[in-house]
């Protein structure tokens, strides 16, 4: 049985910062963090404040370059800048005011050289998918935060990314509207068929959506557990009712709280 090579795969990464004054030891923030993301899954990331969930996102995507290890993307090394096939959306609201929710969407394809009628079938295709139709002609003002997000992933899905990263996408919005975005995310999951690799803070959301999860230590973060929740791939919010899913959200953070306080404890002696 031929086995298929992972679609990213983190060999041996550590990220190490030198202090801007030159005086002092050296920051050691990351690693080694050794990582096998699989075509089609998603992964969840959780960890204390501090620990290099960022700088791992930021190495995945070629804007940082790690002090030692290597970064493979379907196969090939990561160097330099983002390559074609992976998208990204961030935490905060990256929406343009002054465009209008169509406007926003078709940005996202401003580098790719296709065809009028290739990108009008990409934004009608993901404002469906986002359940933005009645809103392609308003401004992102008028708009709530949840669909305000709704647009910055449907201009990454245009792209159409075969790996899409999602730093803390949900962070300013209330707990009911992540559930429900959790929902949309899990939906859009399953019609691209592409790899998510998720990172957030709240564990019932990193239970809820991921395959598996990855919990990270306090600084240098590493991996210290990973967890496989074995859900089915039609989920939704109705698995947060599941007595496994209490479990799991146990066992995370189980593996979160000493981490935490460690992290706690280094932020103090910094300042």
């Amino acid at each position: 049985m031929i086995q298929m090579q992972p679609h990213i795969r983190l060999t041996d990464v550590e990220m190490i910062f030198s202090r801007p004054d030159g005086e002092g030891e050296n920051i050691h923030a990351l690693g080694p963090v050794n990582l096998d993301l699989h075509h089609g899954e998603f992964f969840a990331v959780v960890g204390p404040s501090g620990c290099g969930k960022s700088t791992l996102l930021e190495l995945m995507i070629g804007l940082t370059t790690p002090t030692r290890g290597n970064i493979t993307f379907e196969g090939q090394p990561i160097r330099g800048s983002c390559p074609d096939g992976i998208g990204v959306v961030f935490q905060e609201d990256a929406s343009f005011p002054w465009l209008t929710v169509r406007d926003n969407i078709a940005f996202g394809l401003r580098r790719m050289n296709l065809d009028r009628q290739e990108q009008e079938s990409r934004i009608e295709k993901a404002l469906t998918m986002m359940g933005l139709e009645d809103f392609h002609n308003v401004y992102p003002s008028q708009l709530s935060g949840g669909m305000r997000q709704r647009v910055c992933i449907a201009r990454t899905l245009v792209t159409q990314p075969r790996l899409i990263l999602l730093d803390e996408p949900f962070g300013a919005l209330d707990q009911q509207t992540r559930l429900l975005m959790g929902d949309e995310v899990l939906s859009l999951w399953r019609k691209t068929g592409a790899t998510i690799f998720l990172i957030t803070h709240a564990l019932d959301e990193a239970a809820m959506l991921a395959d598996r999860i990855g919990v990270m230590s306090s600084r240098p973060g590493k991996l210290i557990d990973v967890i496989t929740t074995n859900w089915p791939r039609d989920r939704d919010s109705k698995i947060v009712e599941q007595e496994e899913f209490g479990h799991i959200t146990s066992r995370l953070w189980r593996s979160l709280r000493a981490e935490s306080m460690k992290a706690i404890g280094k932020k103090h002696v910094a300042s």
